[in-house]
């Protein structure tokens, strides 16, 4: 996992919350951001490692995401271990 590909899934996690309102609002009062705060901050190592600390948090959006990504968990897993070392 290089962090290029981490970072990648980490904005796919993203665009993918904004797709699902009910998540993205959850996200939102978790991680104490707006909206013009999320875009923002999209894009840099902290939010990708709270969008995929949401994520690897809530099995079953985790599996939703992953299912329409088509990837498995561990590559989150593995993206997040990436990101955070940064």
């Amino acid at each position: 996992m290089t962090l290029e590909t981490a970072e990648i899934l980490a904005l796919q996690g993203l665009g993918w919350l904004a797709g699902e309102p009910e998540a993205l609002e959850r996200f939102l009062a978790l991680s104490g951001t707006d909206v013009a705060g999320l875009r923002q901050a999209a894009g840099t190592p902290e939010m990708g490692v709270a969008v995929l600390d949401f994520l690897l948090g809530q099995e079953e959006l985790l599996l939703r995401f992953c299912d329409s990504a088509e990837i498995e968990p561990k590559d989150l897993h593995l993206a997040r271990h990436v990101l955070g070392g940064v």
